[in-house]
């Protein structure tokens, strides 16, 4: 299945998306090669979660992949996405996960360049020493959502931490990279590591409301900016979408 995912195209994070979305309805199948009638079970307990209509989307793609590398057809209703944001971090949140995390440099220096670069997990685990201008104040994204290149603006306050982690960090390479983070284990972060090390400082925090890696880092800035006054249109250049409807969600 992997190997046809990459024959279709695919990127790589998005395969690995999809891997997992399959292992798990393997696993309520109970057998490699289940009916189309267990398809629409599985969904129909993924709708009775209360999961995001994005999740159950993207889990029955995956599963229709799956169907279709074998010459079979799942059919499914495909859920309109929300046009709204349910909830984001406030202000004092975000203080509050920084300061859980002082006494890690190198978590606090990813935590503040993910929130005011405004980056996923994925474009942080490929960032490189040399995609870094401090005279400019940017950091460039290579190979981001969609497999596109852009520019993100660096604040004061995140340059003086990544000032600090640098000035601790040995220079390592990987595979003729040169990562700007690196796990402890001198291997490049994956974005699951990411997501779980946000939680970890969230739950240090005292942070109950939901939301991951993603509302931090994403949704929470944007919500910030439009709130304090931000024009859409600058916004949109922040995050980096290509239609600006998508911006619009965030106010």
């Amino acid at each position: 299945y992997q190997r046809y995912l990459k024959d279709s195209g695919l990127r790589d994070a998005t395969i690995e998306g999809y891997l997992s979305y399959l292992r798990r309805f393997l696993v309520f199948a109970g057998e490699p090669s289940p009916s189309l009638s267990k398809a629409d079970e599985y969904r129909e307990s993924l709708l009775t979660r209360n999961l995001s209509r994005q999740t159950v989307n993207n889990a029955c793609i995956a599963i229709k992949n799956y169907y279709k590398m074998s010459g079979e057809e799942f059919s499914f209703k495909f859920l309109s996405s929300n046009k709204t944001i349910p909830f984001f971090f406030d202000q004092d949140d975000v203080l509050k996960i920084f300061a859980a995390a002082t006494q890690n440099i190198k978590h606090m220096a990813m935590l503040k360049v993910l929130f005011y670069c405004s980056l996923r997990a994925s474009e942080i685990c490929r960032l490189e020493d040399k995609d870094i201008d401090f005279k400019s104040m940017v950091i460039k994204i290579r190979n981001g959502k969609g497999g596109k290149d852009g520019i993100v603006y660096l604040t004061d306050d995140c340059i003086r931490t990544l000032r600090r982690y640098l000035e601790v960090r040995p220079p390592l390479e990987i595979d003729s990279k040169k990562p700007l983070f690196y796990t402890d284990y001198e291997n490049f972060w994956d974005r699951r590591d990411v997501y779980r090390m946000f939680i970890h400082y969230k739950k240090r925090a005292g942070i109950v409301k939901p939301g991951g890696l993603h509302v931090f880092s994403r949704h929470s800035p944007a919500t910030m900016l439009i709130k304090n006054g931000c024009d859409l249109r600058i916004v949109k250049d922040i995050m980096r979408h290509n239609d600006i409807a998508t911006t619009l969600r965030y106010a």
